[in-house]
């Protein structure tokens, strides 16, 4: 089925044989169908290949994020049987179940569901992820809330955590962590934010309060606060799960929870960090399977992902990768260097922390405690015969002077900077204490980025905006009234925030002739910048505009996530 079902899509053009074999790996790995591989790997839009399948097998396409599921009818379905098969009975007429899959050319799966039912069986076309949605709605409904949970909590336990003080005994301590309503608490605070596809989980004490938020889509939100006298037994149980010393409260902690429930597999990097009230402690999620490596769908608009490509194809140089904490950095490098990745190249990265583990890639994690620096690993590379080097950040003058020499001894160099733009990086190494001669001679390219968030496609409606507000953001007087603006009101598909997911912007400074001899005449920022734009460079809020043209995000964003040209 999965290599028929490829085969057609290669024969319909909607892949290429090089994406399918990227795909058929991933799958060897995952398990999952290949028409998921192909999705997650961005080669295909879920909704084309859901039209493609729904016409191959002559099957109805169904939309289940705007039907109302009885109980009833769902039920006719074990729940186990649902989440195993990836099926959803939605509608019954006579001795007729309908019934939406993503792959109804599985009869093994039809057949079972038809003598577990005693009825005729009519297969929809059904999204992959909006299938997982739903029935993982169905699966939490059976679950614990954390109102039951608090409740039993409050009702069962509350005298066994009552202190007086911070300072408790150690058996103690960890015989709270221990205790039933704890543990169901801390799994659902975690599953929730798998469910709720959050970035971060923050678990914050303070004085009176204890509270829980999420990081979605980049914005926090506020999810519970549980009762202050938990404090203690909710980090415990954490820093127990994360394999962390929980009589050490003093110093700052790191370690790594890694989970699976209900076929999902989710890694989390935990960091716990003593506060004035306790010890707060952040959940870094790291979903493998929500990583985006396929350079065409992070954001580029055509010309920054042609100059971009063949900067990284470029024998030497450096390339690098510049904007704040969360803008997404990381996921460049990754879909640059998956795409790099071949038999023929040596590719050792220098990372801290090592987000994703990438296969056919030497990464080494930095350990500062004994050496293990980014400088050092760059010295060891060198010995390593390399083709391509990644450093995960040039912090220091030491690593800047070994990449950038790097780079000209004929290594591809990817790294990455803290600046607010593309031209600003120039100035940055500059002050790092690199020569102005070396720097116009290694650096091939500069990145900026930032990320904005999408529309939810579930409740997208159109948004009036004043022209002048507008032509503050940066519109041209030629584009008024020439698009429509639009915002999400929000609903279930969103958490009601209006917007799912993430896109992002770039700002794509290639070192053309004209700007290595600013460089080395100590031009300005602003100079370079100038110079950049005239020879076509499209900066961040222009790339913000261009989304706002498309309806891919609102004027809200575009205004948070770049500064005015």
């Amino acid at each position: 089925m999965a290599k028929k079902i490829g085969e057609l899509l290669i024969q319909e053009g909607l892949v290429t044989t090089e994406q399918l074999n990227r795909a058929l790996d991933d799958q060897r790995h995952s398990g999952e169908r290949i028409g998921a591989a192909l999705v997650k790997q961005g080669v295909i839009d879920e909704n084309t290949l859901s039209e493609f399948i729904a016409r191959q097998y002559n099957c109805p396409q169904i939309s289940l994020s705007r039907i109302t599921l009885g109980k009833g009818i769902v039920s006719l379905v074990p729940l186990d049987i649902m989440h195993k098969y990836q099926a959803v009975p939605f509608g019954l007429m006579g001795n007729t179940l309908h019934v939406a899959m993503a792959d109804p050319g599985n009869l093994f799966i039809i057949d079972d569901i038809r003598f577990l039912t005693r009825k005729n069986i009519q297969i929809h076309v059904a999204a992959d992820s909006v299938l997982k949605q739903v029935i993982g709605t169905f699966f939490n409904a059976d679950d614990d809330s954390f109102d039951d949970i608090l409740g039993a909590i409050k009702d069962e336990v509350e005298l066994d955590f009552v202190q007086t003080s911070d300072e408790m005994d150690l058996s103690m301590l960890e015989n709270a962590a221990e205790q039933a309503p704890v543990v169901k608490l801390v799994n659902l605070i975690l599953m929730d934010a798998i469910r709720k596809h959050a970035s971060d989980v923050h678990v914050e004490p303070y004085e009176k309060v204890m509270r829980i938020r999420f990081r979605i889509d980049g914005v926090l939100y506020e999810v519970m606060r549980p009762p202050i006298h938990l404090k203690n037994a909710i980090i415990s149980r954490l820093k127990i799960m994360s394999r962390l010393d929980i009589a050490e409260r003093r110093l700052p902690q790191d370690g790594r929870i890694r989970l699976k429930a209900k076929g999902v597999e989710m890694d989390f990097r935990v960091s716990v960090l003593p506060t004035l009230f306790g010890e707060k402690v952040v959940l870094r999620l790291l979903d493998k399977s929500g990583l985006q490596l396929d350079m065409t769908k992070l954001g580029f608009e055509e010309g920054q992902y042609k100059n971009f490509r063949d900067a990284i194809y470029l024998p030497y140089g450096m390339v690098l990768v510049t904007g704040p904490t969360g803008s997404g950095k990381t996921t460049t490098l990754y879909s640059a260097l998956a795409d790099l990745n071949k038999v023929a190249h040596n590719i050792s990265t220098a990372e801290d922390p090592i987000e994703y583990n990438l296969m056919g890639i030497n990464q080494v994690q930095m350990h500062e405690a004994i050496g293990l620096t980014f400088a050092a690993a760059l010295r060891s590379f060198l010995r390593q015969d390399p083709d391509i080097i990644m450093v995960g950040e040039i912090r220091d003058f030491e690593t800047a002077e070994i990449a950038v020499k790097a780079a000209l001894t004929g290594h591809l160099v990817l790294s990455t900077l803290h600046t607010n733009d593309a031209p600003s990086t120039i100035n940055r190494l500059l002050n790092m204490g690199v020569e102005a001669f070396l720097v116009a001679s290694a650096v091939n390219l500069v990145l900026a980025q930032r990320l904005v968030r999408k529309i939810c496609s579930e409740c997208k409606t159109e948004e009036p905006v004043s022209p002048e507000t507008l032509l503050d953001l940066g519109v041209m007087d030629d584009e008024l009234g020439g698009f429509t603006c639009y915002h999400g009101k929000g609903c279930a598909a969103c958490n009601d925030t209006g917007y799912r997911g993430r896109i992002a912007l770039y700002e794509v400074m290639p070192l053309y002739e004209q700007i290595r001899e600013l460089v080395l005449m100590g031009a300005s920022a602003a100079e370079i910048k100038k110079e950049s734009i005239r020879l076509g460079m499209t900066t961040l809020r222009r790339a913000g505009i261009n989304k706002l043209k498309e309806g891919v995000t609102s004027v809200e964003e575009v205004i948070r996530s770049s500064t005015k040209d």
